[in-house]
């Protein structure tokens, strides 16, 4: 018999993971043909999260919890819990029910039609505001065109992979994965699940300005070369603009053009502008110095605390 695996991040979620669980096992119960697993991975919760998990492994073998030592971050929690999956078919969804667990039969007929990665694609978000659709459409479209390979626009963590692309995934080595992204560039059959994503069941999202920005730098640093590139480019064109400069400068004191201390125009543009040119290519070069630097570390993405039914 087949199995399917399901693998739930939390971090915090008290006031919702009791939900979470009924939703996914009155779901998975209905899928009569495969067995199922449920591997919570509870990302250093600092409330009851753990304690009511641990409630629910005891009554439920099924159920299997990884415990981080600290708050790791989610895509770390992710990245653990399919290392310990075992489905032939494996799911990715958060705890908040904003991904739907009842969408996961409709989900599995189309990787049973032959599809390796079925992702869940937005077509409707509610409940968030409009600063954040419009950041998270700015972000897909900045990243979409720095990158190589293309990362499906409205789409978050919330899938369902074929058992080679997982291990796929498992093999790889880099630490600060961008896992929607490695899913695309791992090239696999892949096709779109619309569906409409609800407001949080519960509770506050985990996921702050803070949190998206960083989300955001290890998508695009992880999939394109092109800020680097980029550099170059503003360098020639700082040289064009102190040509320019260069060229006012020289009419401006043979022709009287105006009263100034002669220089200081011409001075204080090309200080200010080279000056911004340095420190922001400092600060893009610096983000990949800092990844070629955790990586040569080779420390563990996660440190588990206590594992349960595992």
């Amino acid at each position: 018999m087949k199995k399917i695996s399901v693998v739930i991040p939390v971090y915090n979620e008290e006031e919702v993971v009791k939900k979470c669980y009924v939703k996914l096992k009155e779901t998975l119960e209905n899928i009569i043909d495969y067995e199922n697993e449920m591997i919570f991975i509870d990302d250093g919760s600092k409330d009851k999260t753990l304690e009511f998990l641990e409630t629910i492994a005891n009554e439920n073998k099924n159920v299997k919890i990884l415990s981080f030592s600290r708050n790791f971050g989610h895509q770390c929690a992710v990245t653990a819990g399919l290392r310990e999956t075992t489905g032939d078919a494996v799911v990715i969804i958060d705890s908040d029910l904003q991904d739907p667990p009842e969408l996961i039969p409709e989900m599995l007929k189309l990787w049973e039609d032959g599809n390796d990665v079925i992702y869940g694609k937005r077509k409707k978000r509610k409940g968030e505001s409009c600063f954040k659709l419009f950041t998270a459409k700015m972000f897909y479209k900045t990243l979409n065109k720095l990158s190589d390979v293309e990362i499906p626009k409205d789409t978050g963590d919330f899938r369902l992979v074929d058992r080679k692309v997982v291990d796929t995934i498992n093999n790889l080595p880099e630490h600060n994965k961008f896992l929607r992204g490695l899913f695309s560039w791992v090239g696999f059959k892949t096709v779109p699940f619309e569906y409409e994503r609800n407001e949080r069941a519960a509770g506050k999202t985990k996921y702050p300005l803070k949190k998206m920005l960083k989300l955001a730098s290890d998508g695009i640093i992880s999939f394109s070369n092109k800020p680097l590139k980029i550099i170059g480019g503003i360098g020639i064109f700082s040289i064009f603009i102190s040509f320019i400069i260069l060229i006012y400068a020289l009419l401006s004191f043979f022709l009287k053009w105006n009263d100034l201390t002669p220089g200081w125009t011409s001075l204080m543009v090309a200080i200010t502008f080279f000056a911004g040119v340095q420190l922001s290519s400092l600060w893009i070069i610096s983000e990949y110095i800092s990844r070629i630097y955790d990586e040569s570390k080779n420390r563990p993405e996660y440190i588990i605390n206590k594992k349960i039914n595992l």
